[in-house]
């Protein structure tokens, strides 16, 4: 499973290609708490029934990471969150986090997509 990006020109840009999905409440929960690091090539994808407001807070996470909010993989928000601090919301159907920096030049009406 990978992560693409694509900005509308046509090419597509790989962002993950080590891929974890957190489908269920537990999961979901837990998301990167407790962690150390996560690879460079690294997404977590949250994966929801349908669109609504949806937060993430970085409690017990000890690195930055870029979040990003899709509804039907539109990118609707993105958001660099700070270590320990940070905290995002917006409406989503799928979110994904990201490590730090790698979602740069990527903007909100982009489209992403899970290729399986």
């Amino acid at each position: 499973m990978r992560i693409e990006h694509d900005d509308g020109d046509g090419s597509a840009r790989t962002l993950a290609s080590d891929v974890d999905v957190a489908d269920t409440f537990l999961s979901r929960a837990r998301g990167l708490m407790f962690r150390e690091s996560i690879p460079d090539d690294y997404a977590m994808v949250f994966t929801f029934g349908e669109a609504a407001e949806r937060n993430l807070h970085m409690v017990f996470v000890p690195f930055d990471l870029d979040a990003l909010w899709l509804v039907d993989g539109e990118v609707r928000e993105k958001k660099r969150l700070r270590a320990w601090r940070g905290f995002g919301a917006a409406t989503a159907d799928t979110i994904i986090e990201l490590p730090a920096g790698a979602a740069d030049g990527l903007d909100v009406g982009d489209t992403v997509r899970i290729v399986e």
